[in-house]
């Protein structure tokens, strides 16, 4: 199954550079990756990158994620994924832009 990471450009371009990453700022501070579901990403898009161009969508293979990858609750209680290691390109199954229209992120088709 795959999980999301959002990263702003930057971020991304240091990933792709490296072919590892601790994640964004918030990620190093919290001392885990934030990941999100299919069900949780727009709204992760929505609270934490609203009105931000220059992103881009990863989908990461849970499976290549464990054990160091825990479900842990947040907004509302809901389990979200979060990786306790750096993102690696090798758990990376795909990674699309994330572009801004009419102020919100349009998410590529399924």
């Amino acid at each position: 199954m795959a999980i999301y990471k959002i990263f702003r450009a930057p971020e991304w371009e240091e990933f792709a550079a490296a072919g590892h990453s601790l994640g964004a700022p918030i990620d190093r501070q919290d001392g885990f990756v934030h990941l999100s579901t299919a069900e949780q990403v727009e709204e992760t898009a929505a609270r934490h990158f609203a009105g931000e161009d220059g992103l881009m969508l990863l989908a990461v293979d849970e499976g290549r994620l464990v054990p160091e990858l825990k479900w842990e609750p947040s907004r509302g209680g809901a389990l979200f994924p979060h990786l306790y290691r750096e993102l690696r390109a090798e758990d990376v199954i795909w990674s699309a832009p994330l572009p801004l229209e009419g102020g919100r992120h349009r998410f590529p088709a399924p």
